[in-house]
């Protein structure tokens, strides 16, 4: 398996330090990184900035750090905009999807990552799958003639299970659609996540990566004398010190032979805070845990 860092993580989003996104390519290449996960949004890579020379400098760039483009991260809620539906928005989203597949192309890159929707009280289940599932299968058919590859994340609230994720995609009937398949939601879902890589396998076109702990919440209750239980809060933390079994979750996708992109990302705060130093030092503890799962 090859490893590409998620440009986000040098995007300073979560407060961390920033980087250009050319800056990041050189720091993947000096790190030792093969890809980048291209953020398809600003301050990285918005379809709306990355004109034609922009893109050809990128790719030159790229080829010249010996660093491949290997996932465009889009960003996608197929359900937004159901509150108010004279903004024709689900047709916006599928245009820039579009737009997403030929940066792809245009940055030798093979794999658009999308996500599906989120749960809203002005859809029922099954319309808020259907208006995902229609989405995602337009986008793929208006990018069928360019060799690239749309892959659905399990991450919102639609195909967030592995169980469901599987059906969504098989159910799209589309050559080019497969899906990011990563081990953060099955963690904190209770699933096996060695189990569900095995099953998602042959589905999966790309992965991303990051471990977490989970840190207790109470909230005080003085009436009572006593404490109530809140939902934990996820702290992120260096590869192999927090809960999420990487070890099997890569282990069952290599032995099914999966050999594409792990992509790590440091996309929330991290213990230690956020300066650029603190941020290289978890890019090479994740390198580090790779060359041992290879």
């Amino acid at each position: 398996m090859k490893t590409c860092i998620h440009t986000v993580s040098y995007a300073g989003v979560w407060g961390q330090d920033r980087l250009s996104i050319e800056h990041t390519i050189d720091k993947a290449a000096d790190l030792g990184f093969d890809g980048v996960m291209l953020m398809a949004k600003r301050p990285h890579g918005s379809v709306l900035d990355l004109t034609g020379q922009r893109r050809r400098q990128l790719l030159a760039r790229l080829r010249d750090r010996g660093v491949a483009c290997a996932c465009i991260a889009g960003y996608t809620n197929f359900t937004a905009g159901a509150d108010h539906a004279d903004v024709p928005l689900l047709e916006m989203q599928i245009d820039h999807v579009t737009q997403l597949g030929q940066l792809a192309a245009d940055l030798e890159c093979r794999v658009v990552r999308i996500f599906t929707g989120y749960e809203v009280p002005q859809l029922s289940f099954d319309a808020a799958w259907g208006r995902c599932s229609d989405a995602i299968r337009e986008c793929c058919d208006r990018l069928a003639d360019l060799d690239v590859t749309l892959g659905v994340q399990n991450h919102h609230d639609l195909g967030a299970g592995f169980e469901a994720l599987r059906e969504f995609v098989v159910a799209l009937d589309r050559p080019n659609c497969g899906a990011c398949f990563d081990a953060w939601s099955p963690t904190l879902q209770g699933a096996d996540v060695a189990r569900a890589a095995g099953q998602m396998a042959d589905l999966t076109v790309h992965t991303t990566a990051a471990d977490y702990v989970r840190v207790p919440r109470y909230a005080c209750q003085p009436r009572l004398v006593n404490y109530v239980e809140q939902p934990a809060y996820v702290q992120a933390v260096p590869m192999g010190e927090g809960i999420i079994d990487y070890r099997g979750f890569l282990g069952a996708l290599k032995a099914a032979g999966y050999e594409g992109y792990v992509g790590y990302e440091m996309c929330s705060p991290l213990r230690g805070g956020g300066s650029l130093e603190n941020l290289d030092r978890y890019a090479r503890r994740f390198l580090e845990f790779m060359s041992q799962c290879s």
